[in-house]
């Protein structure tokens, strides 16, 4: 069967690839086997410091191969939570979310349904101008799943996702940006995306980790602070929080270990 994601890793950024470009990447029962695949590699990756995610071709993510999906998933437990809190559908979106490392997603073309989901998996996003968005589910007669809601809240305005979930419009990237579906808006979103895993590399790993679990937490007040207070006192006098100081203080880049 072909690849339908591919993985390469280079320093320590992982370019993250939805290879399936003649079916503008559109989610059938290999794809979602190869990003929990890919995921679930990438969880136990010695050295990786970021990941880039995009996909091939003339566009992001087309949502769900409606085709391919319908017997393939009428006998599925959506109850079963087979991949930790989530079941297969959602881990394709909820696992990047959950990776230890900075996930970036660049978008391109379309991200329809579960390619919106999949991108606001990732900590950032990153879209070309003219990219069309749609919280598509209800065309289905379908509410927006694949961890949509858990992975929105906190990012986007709360009237402006219901007006989408109950529509199901399409929307650009520049509206998607305005109500927190897009952080930012690039010409060639890959080569912004890369540069800036590049760029998060290049800080203390450790820090990046710990920066990302407390930016994960759901908590109160007090167990946010007391989360903070651990991580800060687990980094500081470390060898990779000495050398951040060094390599500023003598104006050098820094040299950190995994």
């Amino acid at each position: 069967m072909e690849e339908r994601v591919t993985v390469q890793i280079s320093e320590g950024v992982a370019d993250v690839r939805l290879a399936r470009p003649d079916k503008l990447n559109a989610l059938d029962p290999a794809m979602f086997a190869g990003i929990i695949a890919a995921i679930a590699r990438l969880e136990t990756e010695a050295g990786l410091r970021a990941v880039v995610l995009s996909g091939e071709g003339r566009g992001f993510c087309a949502g769900l191969d409606m085709a391919s999906m319908a017997s393939a998933g009428s006998g599925t437990d959506l109850m079963a939570r087979t991949q930790g809190l989530a079941n297969d559908f959602q881990a394709v979106a909820w696992g990047w979310r959950t990776l230890p490392v900075p996930v970036i997603a660049a978008m391109h073309g379309v991200a329809f349904g579960g390619g919106l989901q999949i991108a606001s998996g990732a900590d950032i996003r990153i879209a070309a101008p003219g990219t069309r968005l749609s919280v598509m589910e209800m065309k289905w007669g379908i509410v927006p799943d694949m961890a949509g809601y858990a992975l929105w809240r906190g990012n986007v305005r709360d009237d402006a996702l219901r007006e989408l979930a109950y529509t199901a419009r399409e929307f650009g990237a520049e509206e998607g940006q305005r109500l927190g579906f897009v952080t930012n808006i690039a010409h060639d979103p890959l080569a912004e995306a890369l540069a800036l895993a590049r760029a998060i590399a290049g800080r203390n790993p450790q820090a990046i980790r710990a920066a990302k679990r407390l930016a994960n937490l759901e908590a109160g007040a007090a167990e946010t602070l007391l989360a903070e207070s651990r991580e800060q006192a687990a980094l500081l006098r470390t060898p990779n929080q000495i050398e951040a100081v060094m390599a500023n203080m003598q104006k050098r880049p820094p040299v950190f270990s995994d």
